[in-house]
């Protein structure tokens, strides 16, 4: 279990700089190492120390930029939301491509980014979720928004394939990409534990054959 610092301990003197969304600015560093770590392990067991080791920060630094660890989750929720709608929207937004293979684009793109870490990492917002019976109120709404968000920008892409004759005409593109991301965020959680691509693989191949029937 890594050290952490009291959540309640007061804010640090001193002023950072005043632009903190420049990459190599302290802020961007330590959400950017958030990002990272929580993408491998939980919320509960990440200690402030952890995440200042990993951006390589001084300890002591992390209340310059945070109240609390809780006011950082939420900020690491956002981050990612906003990482993860771009990437979302490169791929099914890509016009070049016809849209189901978008979407099959968009799918070996994440096998591929839990391959580069050799299947040690997810989802940094479906591992807070399971964590949620020990997280504070306010992530469940922000993460549930973020999973709305992901089935909207899933439904269009489902209608474009669909609208293009790639998919059933019956198929209800809304439930489809809630069911995808339901067992999506399952078979990324399996693949952690494997440590390997099957379970992705499996559901992936799943889907697409239910949607093409």
């Amino acid at each position: 279990m890594q050290s952490t610092l009291p959540y309640d301990e007061p804010r640090r003197r001193g002023r950072p700089p005043k632009d903190q969304s420049l990459p190599g600015a302290p802020r961007t560093r330590l959400v950017r190492a958030g990002m990272a770590v929580l993408t491998e392990k939980g919320f509960g067991a990440v200690g402030i120390s952890e995440i200042l080791s990993a951006a390589q920060m001084p300890k002591g630094s992390f209340y310059h930029y945070f109240d609390s660890k809780d006011a950082f989750g939420l900020t690491l929720i956002d981050a990612y939301a906003d990482y993860f709608a771009r990437k979302l929207e490169r791929w099914f937004e890509d016009r070049e491509r016809t849209p189901l293979q978008r979407f099959r684009d968009f799918i070996a793109d994440a096998r591929a980014g839990m391959a580069r870490h050799d299947f040690r990492r997810g989802c940094l917002v479906g591992n807070l979720g399971q964590e949620m019976g020990a997280l504070p109120e306010p992530f469940r709404d922000r993460l549930s928004g973020v999973f709305l968000d992901w089935e909207a920008q899933t439904a269009k892409c489902l209608k474009a394939a669909q609208a293009a004759g790639e998919i059933r005409k019956d198929a209800d593109c809304n439930r489809l990409a809630r069911f995808f991301w339901t067992g999506w965020e399952g078979a990324v959680l399996r693949a952690k534990l494997d440590r390997g691509p099957a379970a992705l693989d499996e559901f992936a191949e799943g889907f697409l054959t239910l949607i093409q029937a």
